[in-house]
């Protein structure tokens, strides 16, 4: 936690108000984003109770599984959230504008441009709390090796046909909420914390209608009274009023409302089953689908409060300008997107279990590439996160008091100009550090020659700094490219545009100690049984 985050948090205890934490949102929101609120049964993982899912906040789609233990109606369930989930974002999939890719040629090796399509928007899914990103990621599992009655006509229990697809989507939307600063798969929550600093802690933060009590208090009360009451306060009949944020439920509306209605609906079911006549069934399936309609209404009157507090989150959200480099983070989440989509109608086969030891390593690698280039853009973006980095001493501001122009001693001398900054900031400057500025969006680069060892009557400290790059091929550096006295420039000890890390060999070229040997794959042979042999007791 860095001391602006700190700073913000007591403050926010002595105000009673959540404090801002950025200047600017750090994510990207699309126009129509697709809001999903899971519910799960109470002790079975996985299990699907209900969910509400839209585009729409005055029109939700409610989803329910009367009797979570029947394969049957858990299945009818995943179809109906493929129908739910399916068009929005294969909607985005047609809508597509040229784009240029590099491409290494496998005979020369040699990198050449080639012109592709590019999904002009993807679909995004918006979920409120980090439990509901874990759901979704567990359906996308559970999902996508689903057999259907066309893939296997044998197979004991079919899928719907488009459950498989629904699992392919959903385990690619669950890996790409992995990448930091991705915004295909958000949840309501951390949106909320990356940009408001509450007076509780950080678990109590992961309930929705707590964290928005404290930034968006009801008049008259303070965040902390505000948010216990949203933890806390019950109706009469001992049910919470703002319900937890999905997808886990309370217990006393497992144990008194939901059991008994379960009981209900598992009765009738019984008894038209055993039905003996026409008319008798008729009555008994009246009563059956009774107790399913009070089953759909106890979920919703459960979900309909974390529905609206996630809608009354996005709006909060809206009202902050977007932060200029969050669209670069979006290109790669639509590149993300049509890759995936070009694998789809491909016909390649399912996400694996595992990953292999290169693509995981791969992955690795670019996650932590995508976490430095987050911290970075988003301090360049936010005078307010560059303060941070300010405060720990990876950043300084200051202003421009000389420029020397000097040159590197070679048969071509390019300029190298000496600029001295005043700064009343102790930055971790060594000797021939590395600081950067940003010009016309780009990284320039320069170096730490001297300090002034005693700072003047001010406090002030005069810094030396080369300039390295970006100055043009001339003799003479281009204009606008070296500051000039009276500007005032911030500088940062980190890099703008983080460079990748070295390359992996092919899968195929890996050794067996590493996934080997070629053409094997073993992860999907450790998941295979060891074979029975004659000695083997039965």
């Amino acid at each position: 936690m860095s001391l602006i985050t700190t700073l913000a948090r007591l403050e926010a205890v002595d105000s009673g108000r959540a404090q801002p934490l950025a200047t600017v949102r750090h994510r990207h929101l699309t126009d129509r984003p697709l809001v999903l609120v899971p519910l799960t049964t109470a002790g079975e993982a996985g299990a699907p109770l209900g969910a509400l899912v839209g585009t729409d906040r005055e029109a939700p789609r409610l989803l329910a599984v009367a009797q979570p233990r029947d394969r049957d109606l858990r299945f009818a369930f995943l179809a109906e959230l493929a129908e739910a989930v399916l068009p929005h974002i294969e909607s985005y999939a047609d809508v597509v504008e040229p784009a240029e890719r590099n491409e290494t040629d496998p005979a020369t090796g040699k990198k050449t441009k080639v012109e592709v399509e590019l999904c002009t928007d993807a679909g995004q899914l918006i979920v409120p709390s980090r439990a509901g990103v874990e759901f979704v990621r567990l359906l996308g599992r559970s999902m996508r090796f689903r057999r259907t009655a066309e893939d296997d006509p044998d197979t004991p229990y079919p899928a719907p046909a488009r459950v498989p697809l629904l699992g392919r989507w959903l385990t690619h939307y669950g890996e790409r909420a992995r990448v930091p600063g991705s915004s295909l798969l958000l949840t309501a929550t951390d949106l909320l914390n990356r940009h408001w600093a509450t007076g509780q802690s950080s678990l109590e933060d992961q309930h929705l209608g707590a964290l928005l009590s404290w930034i968006d208090p009801p008049a008259g009360s303070s965040g902390a009274e505000a948010a216990l009451r949203a933890e806390l306060a019950r109706d009469g009949e001992g049910q919470l009023l703002c319900p937890p944020a999905g997808p886990a439920t309370d217990p006393d509306f497992d144990n008194r409302l939901l059991a008994p209605a379960i009981e209900r609906y598992d009765r009738a079911r019984t008894a038209l089953a055993s039905a003996e006549d026409g008319l008798a069934a008729d009555a008994r399936l009246g009563e059956l689908s009774g107790a399913e309609r009070e089953i759909r209404s106890l979920l919703a009157r459960v979900m309909l409060p974390t529905w609206d507090a996630v809608w009354r989150g996005l709006d909060l959200l809206r009202e902050l300008p977007e932060g200029s480099r969050a669209e670069d983070r979006w290109t790669r989440d639509r590149w993300s997107f049509t890759a995936h989509r070009d694998r789809v109608r491909s016909g390649e086969p399912p996400q694996p279990r595992r990953d292999d030891a290169v693509t995981a390593a791969q992955k690795l690698a670019s996650r932590e590439t995508a976490q430095a280039q987050l911290e970075a853009q988003e301090a360049l973006d936010d005078p307010l996160v560059l303060a941070g980095r300010r405060l720990a001493g990876e950043a300084f501001l200051g202003t421009v008091t000389d420029v020397e122009m000097t040159y590197t001693e070679s048969k071509r001398p390019s300029p190298r100009p000496l600029v001295t900054v005043r700064t009343d900031e102790r930055p971790h400057l060594g000797e021939r550090t590395k600081v950067y500025r940003s010009l016309e969006g780009k990284p320039q680069t320069a170096e730490f020659v001297r300090a002034e060892e005693e700072p003047d009557q001010d406090g002030d400290v005069l810094l030396v700094l080369r300039i390295l790059d970006r100055m043009g091929r001339g003799k003479e550096p281009a204009p606008g490219s070296v500051p000039e006295p009276g500007d005032r420039i911030a500088w940062t000890l980190f890099e703008h545009d983080q460079r990748g890390g070295p390359k992996l060999p092919d899968p195929e070229e890996t050794p067996w100690t590493h996934g080997g040997p070629p053409g094997a794959d073993a992860a999907t042979r450790a998941e295979q049984p060891d074979p029975v042999t004659p000695e083997d007791l039965l």
